[in-house]
């Protein structure tokens, strides 16, 4: 059964490759997604422990067509990696909030290496509007929180300012439970 498994070179948690070309860009020779396709990355985000043998019978293909499409969906970048849903309150990581940054122009680059460098950083977005940067957050507490926003945060000196939204509840919505 092990060797049925799919996660085969690839790690838990962040992606493998955070060079990895963009599977959206022009020119880049990624084939278009298939139904079938996309129903292999929806089992997968529902149960990334299930079997090639598994998926290939609830998409009604062969087994060594659906661990070929696996991989090479895993080659094009579609499939970054597989990891382990949280329940982060019941992990002690109580406290969860979505925090807005503003930052220097032009400094993006070196922001997201210094937040991704942050073990409480869930989530880290470059958006539009009155912000630049958002940001998820999980700490055991309301005091870990204040220490990453006052501590952590203000001393990046890119950053020019932020507002934190304490998460008071929240659902996973790109799984079934």
């Amino acid at each position: 059964m092990a060797s049925e498994r799919m996660a085969e070179g690839v790690e838990s948690g962040r992606p493998e490759s955070q060079s990895r070309p963009p599977a959206d860009r022009p020119g880049s020779g990624l084939r278009p997604l298939d139904a079938i396709d996309r129903d292999i990355l929806q089992l997968l985000q529902a149960d990334g422990r299930a079997s090639i043998r598994s998926v290939a019978d609830r998409v009604h293909v062969s087994r060594a067509n659906a661990y070929a499409r696996i991989n090479r969906l895993i080659e094009d970048g579609v499939i970054r990696g597989f990891s382990a849903r949280i329940d982060h309150e019941r992990a002690g990581q109580g406290a969860s909030a979505y925090i807005t940054l503003k930052i220097v122009q032009n400094s993006w680059r070196t922001v997201r290496e210094q937040l991704r460098a942050l073990p409480e950083a869930a989530h880290i977005a470059l958006v539009s509007g009155d912000f630049d940067v958002l940001l998820l957050v999980h700490t055991p507490d309301t005091r870990a929180l204040r220490d990453v926003v006052l501590t952590k945060l203000q001393a990046i000196p890119e950053v020019l300012s932020t507002r934190t939204l304490l998460v008071f509840e929240e659902d996973d919505l790109d799984a079934e439970t």
